[in-house]
């Protein structure tokens, strides 16, 4: 999976530990969910990690929905799920992988 570098413009806001965002662990990176956009620090400035492309996570048997355990995080016009690592989304009968 490819991510865009795509610079979230005027973003202000400092994200760490105690910012009070949800903090998501995304591959070798942490992202923070912040008014619908997931955000990554890259080289002094704040990305919008989104996926390049469209990802199916094979495989991926379990149903999320809620009670299903796994913490909900808006992103955009959907929620994602995550799930060891991932986060997930319901998409044409299965999940992406974001």
């Amino acid at each position: 999976m490819t991510t865009l570098h795509r610079e979230h413009d005027s973003h202000t806001h400092t994200h760490g530990p105690d910012c009070g965002h949800t903090r998501v662990q995304h591959g070798d990176h942490v992202d923070y969910a912040h008014d619908g956009h997931l955000h990554r620090e890259h080289q002094g400035h704040w990305d919008e990690c989104e996926p390049g492309g469209h990802t199916a996570h094979a495989g991926h048997d379990h149903r999320h929905g809620e009670g299903c355990g796994h913490a909900r995080v808006q992103h955009g016009d959907h929620v994602d799920y995550l799930h060891d690592g991932h986060r997930h989304a319901e998409h044409a009968g299965h999940w992406d992988d974001h």
